[in-house]
């Protein structure tokens, strides 16, 4: 009986600790972010109890009381849930401009004191109207002209850096702004810039867009931010962003004169009025990096940090090591080259995995890039894995740094089995055998006797027994030679397999395509793209723009109308990577267009 009795006053106490949370009593004020010299506007405060007494408001001064408080009370009901609040109103007119803050209200509510929180008001300059009639207005948002027409005063859009005097490589910030004094119902067409020697990134916005009142050239408009993209400058000097171009649908209210027309509709109607609106052209003077880059420059631009680790130093012959590499920062984080880890020569290495962890900011990429580094020690014995350099230029203060990780010593003893009978599987390098492991039994089979007199020496077989190692040995070392010098030349080498690193990319973006993963596999495309290229040329990916491909590929002798095909594919990947939605048909014709023209780049560039 105890123990039940105990349950009950457990549970009833739960049970009021909910109902309790669930009536959390609240207080707040509110009021709009932003309004103009003479606009009046709504200072509200708001509990969600009628149990309340002892209001009280501090001195207003930074404003004129035209009306309050007063009191008002609302009550509703959602999923059987029933809340209240109670509001107090004031009336207000702002009378100068400035930024204004207005300190919380009192209130006892529930028995309990409580204080709201304090509202910040901007007040903006009255707005600078043409004619008489529209300065009676006052300050409030600016009116537009009359009449079915929209002059270019009543909607504007900006295109506005953050940065107009740049370094190479170096993020800057650019925003598409939309200012209105008409009712702006949407965009029939936008047309964007193919920002023509930068790499982009679009800056993800709210779906839910929020307009607020700015002053802008003598008028208070409602304003919004419309698409933001961070750039970076693919090369140096004066680069331009082309104009954008938005075909904007409107709808314009006009006087009616027949009377019961203008009765149903409030004394005037609505026409939808098109209007073409070009953007200014931005010009950005992107500065080359300093001279005396570091050895092994990665081509880093921001601010980075770098930080590593391994996961054993004492192991066994064939046994794998891992070490993890972290680039930290803000920067050009997705174009920076893969830092060179060199492992003793008795190592056998593996293509390094790669994993990006960052976001899009006003100043670049900001996160990390982890880098692993796999290796299988084949030898015992005592080895040094060194520091890792990497260099970067410093945005802030405009020189360059290297940064090192730590060395590391690794004890490596010998593993079960000979390590000189170990045979790796090249295609599937987790399967490792071990061979003569066992002891093998004495082969029991019947003796072949030679005849007397029938000797080797002399024999066709006692000559070609010599022979045939000969040439062999001279076939070898001709061939070897050529391969040392081949392997020699790194330019060729990487030339050589352009195409076989860039069809590696395009089978993983073809994967990509199937999963519907639309922001990787652009990305994996433009890998692909600037990488069979930049190996293809011998250029770094860092030094390459849409311009000097095209003067290179001239070189080569590449035919005007393929590296036109190259360019256009280029630019067809960078817009549909960032056309709204995720459009199956575009990304298989990015597909499709990229494969075909690396196909016939790789028949008509030949070294």
């Amino acid at each position: 009986m105890r123990k039940f009795v105990f349950i009950w006053i457990a549970l009833m106490a739960v049970f009021v600790h909910t109902a309790i949370a669930d009536d959390k009593i609240t207080f707040s004020a509110s009021a709009p972010e932003a309004v103009a010299v003479g606009d009046q506007f709504r200072l509200s405060y708001t509990v969600n109890t009628q149990d309340v007494r002892d209001f009280r408001v501090p001195s207003i001064k930074d404003f004129e009381v035209l009306m309050g408080p007063s009191r008002s009370y609302s009550m509703q009901s959602i999923n059987g849930k029933r809340s209240e609040n109670l509001t107090f109103t004031y009336i207000l007119m702002a009378n100068k401009e400035g930024t204004f803050t207005i300190p919380g209200a009192s209130i006892t509510a529930g028995g309990n004191q409580m204080m709201s929180n304090s509202v910040k008001v901007k007040v903006l300059p009255a707005d600078q109207q043409s004619s008489s009639g529209n300065q009676s207005r006052g300050g409030r948002s600016g009116q537009a002209s009359s009449g079915s027409s929209v002059s270019k005063d009543d909607l504007i859009i900006t295109a506005t850096a953050s940065k107009v005097n740049v370094y190479e490589q170096e993020a800057f910030l650019l925003t598409y702004k939309i200012y209105t004094l008409v009712d702006l119902r949407g965009f029939d067409n936008v047309k964007l810039p193919d920002f023509k020697g930068f790499h982009s990134q679009e800056v993800e916005l709210p779906n839910d867009r929020r307009w607020s009142l700015e002053h802008y050239k003598g008028r208070n408009y409602q304003t919004t931010v419309y698409r933001q993209f961070v750039l970076f400058p693919q090369q140096s000097g004066k680069l331009t962003i082309e104009p954008a171009r938005f075909d904007a649908s409107i709808a314009k209210a006009v006087q009616v004169n027949d009377p019961f027309e203008a009765f149903l509709n409030g004394g005037s109607n609505y026409v939808e009025v098109k209007k073409t609106l070009i953007t200014p052209q931005v010009t950005i003077n992107a500065k080359p990096l300093p001279s005396g880059k570091p050895e092994g420059f990665s081509g880093g631009v921001g601010e980075f940090s770098i930080s590593s680790s391994i996961n054993e130093t004492k192991l066994k012959t064939n046994d794998a090591v891992t070490l993890k590499v972290v680039i930290s920062g803000t920067g050009n984080l997705k174009l920076l080259s893969t830092p060179e880890v060199k492992f003793p020569e008795d190592f056998e290495v593996y293509d390094p995995k790669v994993e990006n962890n960052f976001r899009l900011t006003n100043a670049g990429l900001s996160g990390s890039q982890v880098i692993e580094y796999l290796a299988i020690p084949r030898n015992a014995g005592t080895f040094k894995i060194p520091s890792i350099k990497f260099s970067y230029f410093d945005i802030h203060s405009q020189s360059y740094k290297v940064l090192t990780t730590d060395e590391y010593t690794l004890q490596v003893e010998k593993g079960a089995g000979n390590a000189a009978q170990t045979i790796a599987n090249f295609t599937n390098k987790e399967d490792l055998k071990v061979l003569n492991e066992d002891i093998r039994f004495i082969k029991q089979n019947d003796v072949v006797l030679t005849p007397k007199g029938d000797f080797f020496f002399g024999s066709m077989g006692y000559y070609l027994f010599y022979l045939v190692p000969g040439i062999a040995f001279i076939v070898f070392f001709i061939v070897y030679r050529k391969q040392i010098a081949a392997n020699a030349n790194v330019a060729k080498m990487r030339t050589k397999k352009a195409n076989k690193v860039a069809v590696k990319r395009m089978k993983l973006a073809g994967k990509l395509l199937q999963e519907n993963k639309k922001e990787d596999f652009y990305d994996e495309v433009l890998k692909a793209l600037w990488g069979y290229i930049s190996d293809k040329l011998s250029i770094p990916v860092s030094r390459l723009s849409k311009d000097n491909i095209e003067e290179e590929l001239r070189k080569y002798g590449v035919d005007d109308t393929l590296i036109k095909d190259f360019l256009d594919a280029l630019n067809d990947c960078e817009f549909a990577r960032f056309a709204p939605g995720s459009d199956n048909q575009a990304m298989d014709k990015v597909y499709t267009a990229s494969l075909n023209v690396i196909t016939k780049m790789e028949n008509s560039i030949k070294h």
